[in-house]
């Protein structure tokens, strides 16, 4: 039997997860998980290097974020979902990795630029904040993992780790850690209902996957299409409008959309009949989803059976790669060799 390919992701449990999660990530993960060893990370400890104000909303939103996963398909018998925390190897193997990768590398990731520009840090960045895409490093190589499905803005973050497999695997001599690649999805980033950004919990511009109907009426009825589109009549923009972007995203009826696309450059199709269309697709996507979670949610002792479970399969596999990192790197053993018995 072939080997199967190792897949690496995971969400900050800083609140629940919404439809740019879900189409620039969660989509693919329930895709892949039958064909490739997935291991997917809550990843709490990441989430602190921002929110070391409220842990506690760190730690209450871990089994949200696992009551999401569950709700969109993610299953734990053909994925292994983990809580960072819990594994210790990749805090040492985060402090190992720092050593091979300079400040001012850091600083010029673009991810980290935009992040660090977009929450206003200035020069009072947090230095876990600063160095996480050496602690994302450590996540990925700890599995092993080939293939990290992502959004086009973490594509950095898979160069910079590659930097630091190479940089591992010279200083070893040989090559312990494998090259990992970022999986775009069709739809990589999604803009929040303000048109101004990607859908984000902590700019308030999203829809989480728990939405009612009517949050998600209410949230499309405030999206962003065309200013100059006046009236009915009016030709509109479909570049840059928000709605047909989500239709993109969401509407399989493809053709449909290509109509109304053509319809609304002419003139002759009005907002709000597109946002009565997209507020229907909408609701039939969150809607099984939504249901799904509140029947989950009912139940977290066993969301924590899960996640136990997960996070003792995951540390096996973390505590290995260390050991293999930790020899590759000559450090020192603090266990005594067995020594011969004495003669009689």
């Amino acid at each position: 039997m072939p080997v199967r390919p190792t897949v690496l992701t995971g969400d900050r449990p800083t609140g629940p997860l919404h439809l740019g999660h879900y189409v620039g990530s969660l989509r693919n993960r329930v895709a892949l998980q039958r064909d490739h060893r997935q291991f997917i990370l809550v990843a709490d400890a990441q989430a602190l290097t921002d929110n070391a104000h409220d842990p506690a909303k760190v730690s209450r939103n871990v089994l949200e974020v696992a009551a999401d996963y569950l709700a969109v398909g993610i299953d734990p018998a053909a994925s292994t979902i983990c809580v960072q925390s819990a594994l210790p190897a990749l805090a040492e193997l985060t402090l190992l990795y720092l050593n091979f990768v300079s400040v001012a590398r850091l600083e010029r990731n673009p991810t980290i630029k935009d992040e660090i520009k977009a929450r206003q840090f200035g020069r009072d960045i947090p230095a876990g904040f600063l160095c996480y895409p050496v602690a994302q490093a450590a996540d990925i190589t700890a599995f092993k993992a080939t293939i990290v499905p992502v959004g086009d803005d973490q594509l950095p973050l898979i160069e910079q780790t590659n930097e630091i497999v190479r940089r591992i695997n010279r200083q070893a001599r040989r090559d312990i850690l494998p090259d990992a690649r970022g999986l775009l999805s069709r739809i990589s980033r999604l803009p929040g209902i303000d048109g101004r950004a990607k859908m984000s919990k902590s700019q308030g511009n999203a829809i989480t996957l728990s939405a009612s109907d009517a949050d998600i009426i209410a949230a499309v009825q405030a999206m962003y299409t065309d200013p100059d589109h006046l009236r009915v009549a009016d030709p509109g923009r479909v570049e840059g409008n928000v709605v047909f972007t989500y239709l993109d995203a969401f509407d399989d009826d493809s053709a449909t959309v290509a109509d109304l696309k053509a319809r609304y450059r002419r003139g002759g199709l009005g907002d709000v009949e597109l946002k009565r269309r997209l507020a229907r697709v909408l609701c039939d996507v969150i809607g099984p989803i939504r249901q799904r979670r509140a029947d989950i949610a009912r139940d977290p002792d066993t969301i924590r059976d899960i996640l136990h479970a997960g996070t003792m399969a995951a540390r096996g596999v973390t505590a290995t790669t260390l050991a293999e990192v930790r020899q590759a790197l000559g450090l020192f053993e603090l266990t005594k060799p067995d020594k011969c018995p004495a003669p009689e």
